[in-house]
């Protein structure tokens, strides 16, 4: 989706409102019978590659009732909202829950004793590139200002911030691209330290700093 209609329900850092987070056990995954099953379809249809991780974060976060779902009840969605734009899955199916038609192809599939191999090797995003790095540890940043028109990994809370350059990653598939299927297009990631001060003004907690990944097109030199 690209334009400046394109809206993120699901950048809600920094507003009031949502209540304090409420941290769960770390072992404690899923709350319902269900939900596994949605993270396997999730990983399944994933291994297709019908699609790509920034494109299914991109459906997820645009659903027009993102705020009244659960987290899995957002997975699922998404997946039907992925299968149902790329004809996959066509509506008669999905309220009768089975297949009716000719199933359409996709250019693989995840068989179930290659899950384990997949799982472990993830999908990493560093790419090599020839292009030098034009930010330096130390070296003060600013992001954009105003917001993409696109799927994004830049908080709207720190758009038009003034921070400082910690680490640089190396070139990584640019998500902002990925998402609208223009292919990887790497760019330089750097972890950026904000102070509190800066993102929250006198709201902010004393001594707070914040770190956020972000790739170079994000952002430009700061005096």
């Amino acid at each position: 989706m690209t334009g400046t209609t394109y809206t993120s329900h699901a950048d809600l850092g920094g507003q009031p409102g949502h209540g304090p987070v409420m941290p769960e056990p770390e072992a404690e995954l899923f709350h319902a019978d269900w939900e596994p099953r949605v993270l396997a379809l999730t990983l399944a249809m994933g291994g297709t590659g019908a699609w790509n991780i920034d494109m299914s974060r991109s459906a997820r976060e645009t659903l027009p009732d993102y705020a009244a779902l659960n987290y899995y009840q957002v997975w699922i969605a998404g997946l039907e909202k992925l299968l149902a734009d790329r004809r996959l899955v066509l509506a008669d199916e999905l309220r009768a829950g089975r297949l009716l038609h000719p199933a359409a192809p996709v250019p693989r599939v995840l068989m179930a004793d290659a899950v384990p191999a997949a799982l472990a090797k993830g999908s990493p995003t560093l790419r090599s590139t020839n292009a030098p790095a034009r930010f330096q540890t130390g070296q003060a940043v600013r992001t954009r200002a105003r917001p993409a028109g696109h799927h994004s990994r830049l908080p709207g809370y720190a758009l038009g911030k003034r921070g400082v350059v910690e680490q640089v990653h190396g070139t990584h598939v640019f998500a902002d691209a990925h998402a609208q299927g223009l292919g990887e297009q790497p760019q330089w990631l750097y972890t950026v330290v904000f102070d509190g001060t800066e993102l929250w003004g006198a709201n902010a907690a004393p001594g707070l700093a914040v770190s956020i990944n972000a790739w170079e097109p994000y952002l430009e030199a700061a005096p």
